[in-house]
């Protein structure tokens, strides 16, 4: 793509009033986007209203800037790629979507050559989840993820806090891919925290974004880049969610889009569990294991490695099932108890409790929550 061309689709992207549809409507209308800004105002208007084709006969502010920035982007490192509609470049699972983006910013080893890209993300499945998980729930994504990625399957997510984040690392932990769907521009990092997550992502996958460079984190966006999080995947594995979380969005939209949904139970007295819940209710598969999905995405890849024993929570019934298991961790289950229950299950006095709950802390086996609250973790 040269300048000239690359300067005609930003001015596309950056006319106030032109969403996705409507430039996929002028698109198709004129054959080209240079040729779109070629037209007469009458032309223009037989497409959309008077309002429509005074702001494409304008040059939107800031048009010039945003040419040269872009420029320098792509010309910093092999690693970065704008793909539009059209281009081989483009992941053609976009266009199966009601709303895909017009541009696609990529940067990371991923985007090197758009059959590699392509690939990888035919194997690919997106996890999502609380941005402010339970240990438990942070420690399953990551487990998950890993053997995910261990299996040879692409993890995307959205870099977000949470369970996004454990996923992107879960996933390069196991030797695999993922990409970091992001909803500013990416000559930005957010949140902050990511900033080294973000940049292992770029050398061991890719970040992909629609938003022009330059574009801060605005609350709007990160609804928006759901949809492309759920598109670019085979399926949607929720890990944790409230009932209000943004991935409950993401979750319907893999729905809509004719995508398989996956949740993990948790506690029924977990606020973070009732999303999963909610989607399983309505639908979703139930997980326990990662090869629950493995074989329900029919991927080929028999028993992956770790797969068999990934324990996750179960209901407090079921504490004492395991054989040989120690009696504190029995009497704990997997709901967050506070000191006077545990007193009260075990008969242990006060001393003699708080040290082996420190052991088991110690030890990786429970943590402590607000409130003198005390949960087991599942380890994998």
């Amino acid at each position: 793509m040269d300048s000239q061309e690359l300067q005609a689709w930003l001015r596309l992207a950056l006319t106030p009033g032109v969403g996705n549809i409507t430039a996929r409507k002028l698109l198709t209308a004129f054959g080209s986007v240079q040729a779109i800004f070629a037209q007469s105002s009458a032309s223009l208007r037989q497409l959309g209203s008077e309002r429509l084709a005074s702001a494409l006969r304008s040059e939107p502010p800031g048009l010039a800037a945003q040419l040269q920035t872009t420029l320098d982007w792509l010309q910093a490192g092999e690693d970065r790629r704008l793909a539009v509609l059209g281009d081989a470049a483009y992941p053609a699972v976009l266009l199966d979507i009601e709303d895909p983006p017009l541009m696609l910013y990529m940067l990371g080893t991923l985007c090197s050559s758009a059959s590699n890209a392509n690939e990888k993300i035919a194997t690919s499945l997106a996890i999502v989840g609380s941005r402010n998980p339970t240990p438990q729930g942070e420690s399953n994504a990551r487990q998950f993820a890993k053997t995910f990625g261990g299996a040879g399957l692409c993890v995307v997510s959205g870099l977000a806090l949470g369970i996004d984040g454990a996923a992107h690392d879960g996933a390069m932990l196991g030797g695999g891919d993922t990409i970091a769907v992001v909803g500013t521009g990416l000559d930005r990092v957010y949140p902050k925290r990511h900033l080294e997550l973000a940049h292992r992502i770029a050398r061991q996958g890719m970040i992909v974004s629609e938003f022009p460079l330059g574009t801060p984190p605005l609350t709007a966006n990160f609804p928006k880049r759901n949809r492309i999080i759920s598109g670019l995947s085979r399926g949607t594995l929720v890990v944790e969610a409230a009932l209000q979380s943004g991935s409950l969005i993401t979750a319907r939209l893999a729905a809509e889009q004719g995508k398989d949904v996956f949740a993990i139970p948790g506690s029924i007295h977990s606020p973070q569990s009732r999303g999963c819940h909610a989607l399983i209710k309505q639908g979703a598969k139930l997980v326990e294991v990662a090869l629950d999905v493995l074989e329900e995405l029919r991927l080929g890849y028999g028993t992956p490695p770790g797969g068999e024993a990934l324990p996750l929570e179960g209901a407090e019934g079921s504490q004492g099932v395991y054989a040989g298991e120690d009696p504190l961790l029995a009497a704990l289950g997997f709901d967050p108890v506070g000191l006077d229950a545990l007193l009260a299950r075990t008969g242990l006095d006060t001393p003699h409790l708080q040290a082996r709950l420190l052991e088991l802390e110690l030890d990786g086996q429970l943590v402590r929550l607000p409130g003198g609250l005390f949960q087991r973790m599942a380890v994998g």
